[in-house]
């Protein structure tokens, strides 16, 4: 199959078209830079002619009130141009628990553009994933200083960028589920206790404070974010991946 991964140069876009591509499909990796912007609007058209198969990995830039115009004029500029195509199949990469999150806008922009997705043209899916791995170290950033980081207790599920890409190029070459699969990675933990094992495997002496008013997922509740019943559970672990880099 010819699979247009939109994003492509990404953490996980990379990642993707590297997996199809070894799988025997034909992975066509497409961003601002080979002359496709969805926010703009130029080149999808184009470039999803013949495709089967289009991934959108876009991201908006910033978190704040920007977010839901950038997922709103992306995806819309996307399913126009794969309508026109004939692309039989778009999936998205979205975040478990995107809906049970109202107080961050980041989220309900999320939730815009799957309810977008659903509502447009062309068969779809939607793989819902935790949080990466690799997102611990820049989330502790955010509320740290020489000597402590600030921690929410919240209980979250992360997973491997690695596994969020298999699940992506899975969905991918699977036929349309016009639906959602959820993936997640095979620990929970509480957001402190996950900066308390971060700190102790760089051998970095800071002290973990708790505080459940510290950050972006001090506004997430009970256990909004980690794997419902049915998601598909990735095998790496957190300590597994820690001791890898």
């Amino acid at each position: 199959m010819k699979i247009a991964v939109v994003g492509g140069t990404g953490l996980i876009g990379s990642q993707v078209v590297a997996l199809l591509t070894t799988r025997g499909h034909e992975a066509v990796p497409l961003s601002p830079s080979s002359g496709v912007d969805l926010l703009t609007g130029q080149g999808p058209a184009e470039a999803l002619t013949g495709a089967d198969v289009v991934v959108n990995l876009t991201n908006s830039p910033t978190f704040d009130d920007a977010s839901p115009a950038f997922f709103r004029t992306t995806m819309e500029n996307l399913l126009a141009a794969a309508g026109t195509a004939g692309v039989g199949h778009a999936v998205i990469l979205s975040i478990v628990g995107v809906d049970l999150v109202p107080d961050l806008v980041y989220y309900r922009a999320k939730v815009l553009q799957e309810e977008l997705l659903a509502a447009g043209p062309v068969p779809y899916s939607i793989v819902r994933a935790t949080q990466f791995f690799e997102f611990v170290e820049p989330t502790m950033s955010w509320t740290s200083d020489e000597t402590t980081v600030r921690l929410p207790a919240t209980r979250i599920q992360p997973m491997a960028s690695a596994d969020v890409a298999a699940a992506v190029a899975d969905v991918s070459e699977g036929a349309p589920l016009n639906g959602v699969r959820n993936v997640a990675g095979p620990e929970v933990f509480g957001l402190d206790e996950l900066g308390r094992i971060t700190l102790a495997a760089r051998g970095d002496a800071r002290t973990v404070v708790t505080d459940d008013t510290a950050g972006l997922f001090a506004a997430v509740r009970g256990d909004a974010i980690v794997a419902p019943a049915d998601a598909v559970i990735a095998k790496t672990t957190y300590r597994e991946w820690l001791a890898s880099r």
